[in-house]
């Protein structure tokens, strides 16, 4: 690496007490439905094709995890994340939230100030 190069630091990322709280629920319900079922967790992270090492971070409730590693974990262990019974249901409500978001604008742009500097 070229030593005249620097690095941009990262910024650190806050999150709201809600995703933090809402994470560290869904990990422990991953967590306990997969100890529910007996699966080890080598069984499910190969399952899922993550390493044992996301899938305890994703009991953990690390907010830094892929969400489609969280979302393939969740189903493995049977865990549901939206009121849908099947994927019947799950599919209807993916029409009717895209049939709404026909209806909404593609962007959300802020009014410009109109700025009065006649004196």
């Amino acid at each position: 690496m070229d030593q005249n190069k620097i690095m941009p630091k990262s910024t650190p990322r806050t999150y709201s007490r809600y995703s933090c709280d809402a994470l560290t629920l869904l990990g422990g319900l991953i967590r306990a439905a997969r100890k529910e079922r007996k699966l080890t967790a080598q069984e499910v992270a190969d399952r899922a094709g993550i390493s044992r090492g996301l899938l305890q971070r994703i009991e953990k409730g690390d907010l830094k995890c892929e969400i489609g590693a969280v979302f393939e974990v969740a189903a493995i262990v049977g865990v549901k994340l939206f009121d849908a019974d099947d994927d019947t249901t799950l599919r209807s409500h993916i029409r009717q939230t895209e049939d709404k978001l026909t209806l909404l604008p593609k962007s959300v742009r802020k009014k410009s100030k109109v700025v009065h500097d006649e004196f």
